[in-house]
């Protein structure tokens, strides 16, 4: 005992940890945050919903997080599927598919908007064949869904593997030899142990995808009002020296995907909890 606090714990320093740790934060997190915020005071109320509402924020907010969303929900499912592929099975090339998740989290932005514009063009190795199916993708906001797909996929991947390769076979076998159906092993054995990586992984994709700038904007075509992304027009208000303009569309993409991520991880630790409770 220690002044009758509390037992005195076997690896000290509690308190040097956390001021480290509060500090970095600090440095690193809050203190560009709060900049961000203060920059903004320099707007009237009055301006402030004025740059809320333009049509021109409205347009862009609206196809940064709805297709930022929808591509989140896409690498959610396929996401799924290439987890239990690599994970259930054994397939001759399982290792380099594996790796192969990986290359978007290495490839540089640009890069991969390069390759995806090359791609898609109307005569690209798949923009062609689309073209005469009258699907355009490049230059429109398909290529925006297809860059944040492209961008995404790999957190959903590499947050739910890890726990579905520590969910043991013999407990699905267990539950078939007791009469489960697949449907009930699925419902009531797998996803409550994978949903808080799930909404985990869902989570990291879709704030990657609000965030993406670099591989968005070649494929994008960026014509306001159509395919013009919020972070773009943050970087077009900086270049018109209006700082005040972009810090407001800056701080509502900031509060928009912190609630947004923030009722992901309530969602996420109730099913932690759920789930605890189901398997007592």
């Amino acid at each position: 005992m220690s002044g009758g606090t509390g037992r005195r714990r076997a690896l000290p320093g509690f308190g040097l940890t956390m001021g480290l740790t509060l500090t970095w934060l600090s440095i690193i997190v809050l203190i560009p945050l709060a900049g961000l915020f203060l920059k903004t005071f320099e707007l009237s109320l009055d301006q402030f919903w004025g740059i809320l509402t333009a049509r021109r924020t409205l347009n862009a907010l609206r196809i940064s997080f709805g297709l930022a969303f929808l591509a989140a929900l896409v690498n959610l499912v396929m996401g799924m599927i290439i987890v239990w592929v690599l994970v259930r099975y054994r397939f001759p090339g399982r290792r380099i598919f594996d790796a192969i998740v990986d290359i978007p989290f290495a490839l540089p932005t640009a890069v991969a908007g390069v390759a995806l514009t090359a791609l898609f063009a109307q005569k690209g190795w798949l923009g062609a064949p689309l073209a005469e199916m009258g699907i355009k993708v490049a230059f429109t906001p398909i290529g925006i869904f297809v860059a944040m797909i492209f961008i995404g996929f790999p957190f959903v991947v590499r947050t739910v593997q890890p726990v579905l390769i520590d969910l043991e076979i013999e407990v699905e076998e267990a539950a078939a030899s007791l009469g489960a159906s697949r449907w009930d092993i699925i419902r009531r054995v797998i996803l409550p142990s994978l949903t808080p990586a799930i909404l985990t992984g869902f989570a990291l994709a879709f704030a990657r995808a609000v965030g993406e700038y670099g591989s968005v904007i070649f494929i994008a075509g960026n014509l306001p009002n159509v395919s013009e992304i919020a972070p773009l027009l943050i970087v077009i208000r900086l270049s018109e020296f209006r700082y005040a303009d972009a810090t407001a569309i800056a701080v509502i993409m900031l509060i928009v995907s912190f609630l947004i991520i923030f009722t992901i991880n309530r969602i996420q630790r109730w099913a932690q909890t759920r789930g605890v409770s189901v398997a007592v």
